[in-house]
């Protein structure tokens, strides 16, 4: 029986930050693959508590066949808190188990992986649903690790931005994307308000907010992208007038998202437009006269199929930490 193998944080870093392109092919092949019906991706289940009800621990269980054939289940808790606390918000591990004999592979750090797959997801959705070749104007609502790991991979799938406007409540956080930007990406930026950052060609949102506070009435011009990534910031009237790309129907349309309001203010999911597998495969084509809105709820999928590569590098460079006695029994009898 193969050793039990922890992947700890510093080698799942330089990995991801080695592997851009490798991470947008894995993951633009996941959403195929998924599309194609060769995976089994169960709703996520959210723990939460009554004393802290901003926090929240969430289970991601998943397969995905193919070339990864592999079971996995993220484990990730989302503490607004410790922002204040100088910790990252978001910690995680992620589970890897033999889809032979279910016994468990690897346990990763998983905290970067989420980030890559959700930023990833992101910059795929631009090049697919943004229209035209040319730069275009950028926005960031909410400057965190999301938004700077979004804001790295659009710049490595050759989405090209003409300047970057960064709205935060928290100024230093603006202040630290906007260096971000100019400093390793070359891209010029500002801090900005809200109403600015509608007003770009791409708009990301990449907050904790939850519950809508961009009001019904904004106005969205056609071919304008909004990557609703934090999927709580948009009231539901502002998708009813957008082309709507999501990640999967059923995930996305719950937990009060905000195409989980419009479904219940409209009940029906007429607004949906179609899914960016559909899109990726050619089948889903948003009108261009519309302003496009791509809401991503996160499938389990992305982050073992993510998990998986970099469970492979890290073995194939000697970087694992191998714990060779971790079962009890190895055998029957």
């Amino acid at each position: 029986m193969a050793p039990f193998s922890v992947v700890p944080g510093p080698v799942v870093s330089g990995i991801l930050g080695a592997s851009h392109a490798a991470i947008l092919d894995i993951v633009a092949r996941t959403y195929l693959a998924h599309e194609q019906g060769q995976s089994v991706n169960p709703d996520s289940y959210f723990l939460r508590f009554p004393d802290k009800p901003d926090a929240r621990v969430i289970a991601l269980p998943s397969y995905l066949g193919g070339d990864v054939d592999a079971i996995g289940i993220k484990w990730i808790a989302s503490f607004p808190g410790n922002i204040a606390r100088g910790l990252p918000r978001a910690s995680a591990v992620l589970l890897l188990n033999d889809y032979a004999t279910g016994y468990p592979l690897a346990c990763l750090e998983a905290a970067g992986i989420s980030a890559a797959r959700t930023a990833a997801s992101a910059a795929i959705a631009a090049r697919a649903l943004a229209p035209g070749a040319g730069p275009v104007s950028a926005a960031f609502v909410g400057a965190g690790v999301i938004a700077r790991t979004v804001l790295d991979y659009l710049t490595a799938h050759g989405v090209a931005l003409s300047d970057v406007l960064v709205h935060d409540l928290d100024a230093a956080s603006a202040g630290h994307l906007v260096r971000h930007a100019g400093q390793r990406l070359g891209v010029p930026g500002a801090v900005g308000s809200l109403e600015q950052a509608l007003a770009r060609d791409l708009v990301v949102f990449a907050t904790t907010a939850a519950t809508p506070y961009v009001p019904a009435g904004t106005l969205l011009r056609p071919g304008q992208l909004l990557l609703n990534i934090s999927l709580r910031d948009l009231a539901p009237e502002v998708l009813l007038g957008c082309d709507n790309v999501v990640d999967d129907v059923d995930h996305c349309l719950k937990a009060q998202t905000s195409p989980h309001l419009a479904e219940q203010l409209t009940g029906g999911r007429e607004f949906v437009t179609g899914t960016l597998g559909g899109v990726l495969a050619g089948e889903v084509v948003p009108d261009p006269a519309r302003p496009t809105v791509f809401s991503p709820f996160g499938l389990g999928i992305l982050d073992l199929a993510v998990g998986h590569h970099v469970l492979r590098e890290a073995r194939r460079r000697g970087a694992t930490v191998e714990i060779a006695e971790f079962f009890g029994e190895t055998a029957r009898w």
